[in-house]
């Protein structure tokens, strides 16, 4: 039972945070509006963490699973990957390189406030 209670309380704060995606003009998924509600629930004790962290583990570690859809979809799509895969690749080196100098900053910026 504890576990439906659990799973209930993320569905019910992904569900929010779709309705809100719905309705407010940003081009931001909901999924990520309920991430953001869910952090400030457990941030402001809306309530404890406890009361989802044995469901959140679950759903953790059953993640991979979750991208076999997506992974056997990507195969369909071989001629369109085929044809645009020299930008998919430029993209993806480009990006990575982004998001590590963008991390490697944001680090570097906690650290230097955290010293003060």
């Amino acid at each position: 039972m504890k576990f439906i209670r659990q799973f209930l309380i993320i569905i019910s704060i992904s569900l929010i945070g779709e309705v809100m995606g719905h309705f407010i003009p940003l081009p931001i998924p909901g999924s990520i509006y309920g991430l953001i509600l869910m952090f400030f629930a457990l941030q402001f004790k809306v309530f404890p963490l406890d009361a989802v962290k044995e469901t959140s583990k679950f759903l953790i570690d059953i993640m991979p699973i979750m991208f076999v859809p997506p992974g056997v979809c990507v195969l369909e799509y071989l001629d369109v990957l085929k044809a645009h895969w020299w930008q998919i690749v430029l993209i993806s080196i480009v990006s990575t390189f982004v998001v590590m100098i963008v991390t490697g900053l944001v680090t570097q910026l906690v650290m230097k406030i955290k010293e003060r």
